[in-house]
């Protein structure tokens, strides 16, 4: 079984993030629009057990994800299932919503990807512009069960050595509806 260990964190200078990065070796691939489309079970509260169902179109391929509630308190590592769909068929939405799964919301980036090696591992690193949200750096590196520990310490250790303190547990759809849900100062 594989599993997702990742780290956000919130980007105030996306350009000197970005010169660090380039420093080390890493070269971005041109921006990539994403729409990720929510959903909640019809008799379970995703927000509650910290879990994910999305739709998500990156460019001209969608996926649709589960992600399982985190397993540990400083990295957001989850088991992740993704799958292919049919690019362009917008029916899946339209199933899940047949069997009753609710929509939430969407969740609109500009995500530019790079990939860096560090400490033995292929780490992904995101940078994203998100929608009402804001600038963030996610770092993430792929797992199974026996190297679980070692890949949460390299990841801590790369952003340690980025200068990434800002850690964001939550995620781009919990920090939406969160901005959506806050009183409005005038």
């Amino acid at each position: 079984m594989s599993f997702e260990v990742e780290q956000k964190f919130r980007v105030e200078d996306a350009p000197a993030l970005e010169a660090r990065l380039t420093e080390r070796g890493v070269t971005f691939g041109a921006p990539i629009a994403q729409c990720d489309r929510y959903f909640n079970h019809p008799s379970v509260d995703y927000a509650v057990t910290d879990e994910a169902l999305r739709i998500r179109r990156s460019g001209d391929d969608v996926f649709i994800t589960y992600k399982g509630p985190k397993l540990d308190a400083a990295t957001k590592t989850r088991r992740e299932l993704e799958l292919p769909l049919t690019a362009g068929d917008e029916r899946w939405a339209e199933l899940l919503v047949s069997l009753r799964f609710r929509p939430v919301a969407e969740v609109r980036k500009s995500r530019r990807i790079g990939e860096l090696a560090y400490q033995g591992l292929s780490f992904e690193i995101a940078l994203d512009d998100v929608a009402e949200v804001g600038a963030f750096c996610e770092l993430e590196v792929q797992a199974n069960a026996e190297a679980l520990d070692r890949a949460r310490e390299a990841l801590q250790a790369l952003a340690a050595e980025l200068g990434l303190t800002a850690v964001e547990r939550r995620s781009y759809l919990e920090l939406l509806l969160a901005r959506r849900e806050a009183p409005r100062q005038e």
